[in-house]
């Protein structure tokens, strides 16, 4: 049985600006379950005038607030929230499986994830420390440590928890002023997020601002404006590049989390049994539309047979029904466009290899829903636009290699380097590998999992910066020198 949730803020979700909601006169956008197509809620966005009046009123609050030079309340306001969004968990996960399609027990742990991030960040907001120094005989030098300023979070739909808590904690604790833009696919549990940061009285009037679109000309504003000093995008490539280009003009910092195409080497002498269901977890979590996912399954060639009818064995085993349905494996994906563009993708790549599991549109379950069973293709040529590209859907591709060579050559021959995973039996061999591998993040027996604690990355086309961590939180610093002489 489904359960439909509306969110409290208000009969519908608004725009949060310099201190106050509001609706900007706009009219009322609808959001709808991708699972069955029921409306679950309105969100409205804003205008031009509301974008320009987050802007200014963030920057207004950085530079005459008291909020950049406070850590102590930074922490206790972070810890709180982290408070609150635990006794809302349950809310909260239930609007996240409703809005976006995620597995009801995968919203879970992904609120649970946001009260982690908020925890750390909140012990590192007061222990931001600078260095100071004696250069020579009465010279001294002071290094600061300093917040950015204003700092525009723009936030994706499919992890819209864990994506804008781990750039609005740092960048919160760093004693930034923030704009958040929600995508029109998680405006409304982005807006109880924030609704919940919002209760806390002690925060000054215009640090946190949030504003909606159905478009990108906010977003475009954001980037452009010398208002913000720092951008965090979390998406895909093709548009970071365009982030990257649209802000040179103000030379304001990046950190861009982008696309990636996760390569699995799974070795000759892995626990096949293991790998293959590691393999199928990180692959089909929230329907493959994580940007780490499982993706490229390269498997030396004396187990491939093996691995491979394991593989197939396993993804057609697949339970694909609602998000709420406590034994479903998978759900829907998050519209139709992205369900029919993997099931185009899958017919394309019969041209390049072979269609072991073809992905379906599977039976009995609404159709207003956007559901699709899994793929697997088994693609030989390491140059094919399936392999090159990211599929972020449950579209998995398998190949075989005959040796380290040939796997790392494979596995690296790819404009991405998010993400990868080993599987071997030999831990010393998983890390020469991992060594090797060009990959901001490589698992070794497991993959799809992340810390507060540990920083997450790419390399090459995959992005800019680290978030996590404590270097998620120098995201949102900057250095000062300040020197005067004691003679």
């Amino acid at each position: 049985m489904n359960s439909h949730v509306r969110i409290s803020v208000t009969d519908r979700a608004r725009c949060l600006i310099d201190g106050a909601w509001t609706s900007c006169d706009s009219a009322p956008i609808p959001s709808f379950d991708p699972s069955d197509g029921a409306l679950v809620g309105e969100f409205t966005v804003a205008d031009e005038v509301g974008c320009s009046a987050a802007m200014a009123a963030a920057r207004t609050s950085f530079d005459e607030g008291s909020w950049s030079h406070a850590p102590r309340l930074r922490a206790s306001v972070l810890l709180d929230y982290a408070t609150r969004i635990e006794r809302a968990k349950g809310e909260l996960a239930a609007l996240l499986s409703a809005e976006n399609g995620k597995l009801l027990h995968d919203a879970e742990h992904e609120v649970a994830a946001g009260v982690s991030e908020l925890r750390y960040y909140g012990g590192l907001a007061r222990n931001i420390f600078g260095r100071v120094t004696e250069i020579e005989p009465g010279l001294i030098a002071m290094l600061a440590r300093e917040p950015l300023g204003v700092a525009a979070i723009i936030v994706p739909w499919n992890a819209p928890v864990t994506l804008l808590v781990r750039s609005l904690a740092p960048a919160l604790a760093a004693g930034c002023t923030v704009v958040i833009k929600a995508h029109p696919e998680a405006a409304l549990v982005t807006t109880r997020l924030v609704a919940l940061l919002a209760e806390d009285g002690r925060i000054p009037r215009g640090v946190i601002n949030l504003i909606h679109e159905t478009g990108s000309e906010h977003a475009q504003s954001l980037v452009t404006s010398p208002l913000v000093d720092v951008v965090s995008y979390t998406g895909s490539t093709v548009v970071g590049k365009k982030i990257m280009a649209a802000a040179a003009g103000t030379l304001k910092r990046l950190n861009l989390e982008l696309g990636g195409s996760a390569p699995c080497i799974v070795c000759a002498d892995a626990n096949l049994d293991a790998a293959v269901a590691g393999v199928v977890r990180a692959g089909i979590s929230h329907s493959g539309q994580v940007c780490v996912a499982a993706s490229r399954i390269l498997v030396h060639v004396d187990v491939c047979a093996t691995f491979s009818a394991k593989l197939v064995a396993a993804l057609r085993a697949i339970q694909v029904g609602s998000p709420r349905d406590h034994h479903s494996q998978m759900g829907p994906l998050i519209n139709r466009r992205a369900r029919d563009r993997i099931i185009s993708l899958a017919t394309e790549a019969a041209g390049s290899g072979e269609i072991l599991i073809a992905p379906r549109v599977p039976e009995g379950l609404p159709s207003g829903g956007h559901y699709l069973t899994p793929g697997l293709a088994a693609i030989p040529d390491s140059r094919s636009a399936l392999l090159q590209d990211e599929i972020f859907g449950p579209l998995l591709t398998i190949s075989t290699f005959v040796d380290d060579e040939d796997a790392l050559a494979r596995a690296n021959y790819s404009r991405f380097g998010l993400a990868a995973s080993v599987w071997t039996s030999d831990l010393k061999a998983g890390q020469r590998l991992a060594a090797r591998l060009q990959a901001g993040t490589v698992w070794i027996n497991q993959h799809l999992r992340m810390h507060a604690e540990i920083e997450t990355g790419g390399f090459k086309e995959s992005g800019l910066g680290r978030l996590h961590g404590i270097e998620g939180l120098e995201a949102f610093l900057q250095t000062k020198h300040i020197s005067w002489t004691t003679n």
